[in-house]
């Protein structure tokens, strides 16, 4: 079975009902057809982001965290940047950012909607973008963060 195919019914049987350990994970899985390892749910779990909620009782149950979708569109910006980013330099407040030709709006765009709290504005053109920050520090910080990334 394909980890994708696996994941999704995890997130399907967790929705359906209460599971508070990975061997009862395990066990609905087994129910289902699919053989697995603790081992292997347990990464499940953590590239699905999964966090323990209570539901009373001292009793608690795996569910989605709310970040989940945060850490998810994260991880796809990582993979944009490193395929599409040739270099990042700042100049006072403002952050130029070179592409591969044609991707300088889409990596505006990624950034745009990270809401970055110091960025103060994007403009892009074929494969150069400007980003406008509210200071010089803020500017470089954030060459440093992305070529980390990179």
């Amino acid at each position: 079975m394909m980890k994708n195919d696996r994941q999704a019914m995890i997130l399907d049987i967790i929705s359906q009902e209460n599971i508070e350990t990975q061997e009862q994970l395990l066990a609905r899985l087994r129910e289902r057809g699919v053989a697995s390892t603790q081992a292997t749910i347990s990464r499940d779990i953590k590239q699905l982001h999964l966090i323990k909620e209570p539901v009373g009782r001292g009793v608690y149950k795996y569910a989605v965290s709310g970040n989940r979708t945060r850490l998810n569109v994260a991880e796809k910006l990582r993979t944009i940047f490193r395929e599409s980013i040739t270099s990042i330099e700042s100049a006072q407040n403002i952050v130029v950012v070179k592409t591969m030709p044609g991707l300088a709006s889409a990596a505006c765009s990624a950034l745009d909607h990270m809401e970055i709290a110091y960025m103060v504005g994007s403009l892009a053109g074929d494969d150069t973008a400007l980003l406008v920050m509210k200071d010089a520090e803020s500017a470089a910080a954030f060459c440093e963060d992305i070529q980390e990334m990179l």
